[in-house]
């Protein structure tokens, strides 16, 4: 099971690296905006500059996993952008889910090994 963990670690890491990285600076080459809603919703991400907060993030995020770091913490920055992608994908554009299907994977193996981080805030009364 260590392995397991090891490889979700520093696979879900790099990938928020890299594709963190791609949207502070791109490097890979530009597709184009999606059709229809999709597109429009990725325009105002890159119009409004969004995407450098949500790219910052990732990077934070994804170095934090990979370095093993803090892990908890990225992992805790990764959940809602991972949930967002699935979101985008589930309700707007289906066809590019894969991507997102396996960091959510990959999270959730995570999240089962540090669970014991993460049982503070499944408490249903806080006093």
């Amino acid at each position: 099971m260590k392995i397991v963990v090891m490889i979700a670690r520093i696979l879900l890491g790099l990938m928020f690296v890299f594709f963190g990285a791609n949207g502070l600076h791109p490097f890979l080459p530009n597709p184009g905006l999606p059709p229809g809603l999709a597109g429009q919703f990725a325009g105002v991400f890159f119009q409004s500059h969004w995407i450098y907060v949500i790219a910052s993030l990732q990077v934070i995020g994804g170095l934090l996993v990979l370095l093993n770091r803090y892990a908890v913490l990225g992992l805790t920055i990764l959940g809602p952008i991972i949930f967002n992608i699935l979101t985008f994908h589930i309700l707007m554009q289906p066809a590019g889910i894969g991507a997102g299907l396996v960091a959510a994977i990959l999270w959730f193996i995570l999240f089962f090994r540090y669970y014991r981080h993460f049982s503070g805030l499944f408490v249903q009364r806080a006093e």
